[in-house]
């Protein structure tokens, strides 16, 4: 299966994943229709697609509904992903799991396109299961402030199966584990990008608790491609996309300060709130059902990710 010369809807399209997944549509040969509103994305994402022919912009809110034509496949790829982000707006990403998802699947249902959903790891919530299998139901505090994001991600689950169910749309889930690489924002609060900016400034690195939590680290090009395969797939549950290798938070400060060659001075700060202890994909799922497991190693990613990082911190005024 391909989706050469497919027409493919994708929201959150100028987001960090979005854009890389606009970038793999198209070197696949489909036409890309990019939907995104610009909450958390950014324009340079898709600057570089700018003039080609077979992709098409469209500005767009998608808790409002929308109407793109014919399409193949729908990608489901909008809303606010980093705590920072989802904790400044946090009714928008309840609206965009919950409406936005619902107007995502009605376009699938009318044209009769295949959908794909990104979920998250969030949806375990602080685990008790270890590492997480998608069979795993979650520790998930409804009420915390990290509700927001793990709730909305948890309804639009809930939802994409009850359109599969109901509707007979053909669905599938990916729950996506922590991803790196170019393109994310240098303010995106998450591990990866706070580290290397701290780094690269000279300053210590900020570590929340003892940094004794895992987490496993995964490069945009590997969660891509598991996310093609599943969208050409006929899996309707829950996929984990991540990488298996996990590493402590404080290990991954010392990987970054060995990097970019720093002083490595860390501070710590109280651990946030609901803040998941535990971090590891169990994919055997994926290897199982897509052929799939993640090929670049950390050093090799995160080498390119500090590249793109200092290129934008050169570029600072």
């Amino acid at each position: 299966m391909s989706v050469a010369r497919k027409r493919v809807l994708v929201s959150g399209a100028a987001g960090f994943l979005g854009s890389h997944m606009c970038d793999r549509l198209l070197a696949e040969g489909a036409e890309v229709i990019a939907l995104d509103n610009f909450i958390t994305g950014h324009r340079r994402n898709l600057a570089h697609l700018d003039g080609n022919p077979h992709f098409r912009f469209i500005e767009h809110d998608i808790t409002m509904p929308i109407d793109p034509g014919p399409v193949d496949y729908v990608m489901n790829m909008a809303s606010p992903a980093s705590p920072k982000d989802y904790l400044e707006f946090p009714i928008e990403t309840l609206d965009v799991g919950s409406l936005g998802t619902r107007n995502m699947l009605e376009i699938a249902a009318k044209y009769g396109a295949k959908f794909l959903t990104t979920s998250t790891s969030e949806s375990y919530g602080d685990p008790t299961v270890h590492p997480q299998v998608e069979t795993y139901w979650g520790n998930v505090n409804p009420v915390g402030p990290r509700s927001c994001y793990d709730e909305s991600k948890r309804f639009s689950e809930a939802i994409t199966m009850a359109y599969h169910r109901s509707r007979g749309v053909k669905t599938s889930i990916a729950r996506i584990f922590n991803t790196y690489g170019p393109r994310m924002k240098l303010s995106d609060g998450r591990v990866v990008p706070a580290f290397i900016d701290q780094a690269l400034q000279g300053k210590p690195i900020t570590l929340f608790g003892d940094g004794s939590q895992t987490r496993s680290f995964c490069y945009v090009s590997d969660l891509v491609d598991g996310l093609y395969r599943l969208l050409l797939s006929d899996e309707v549950y829950p996929v984990n996309l991540g990488n298996p290798n996990e590493i402590t938070i404080r290990q991954f400060a010392e990987v970054i300060t060995r990097l970019t060659a720093t002083a490595g001075a860390i501070t710590y700060e109280p651990l946030p709130e609901d803040d998941p202890k535990q971090r590891q994909p169990d994919i055997t799922k994926a290897r199982r059902q897509l052929g799939w497991e993640p090929k670049v190693d950390l050093n090799t990613g995160l080498l390119e990710t500090i590249r793109y990082f200092q290129a934008l911190q050169d570029s600072r005024p």
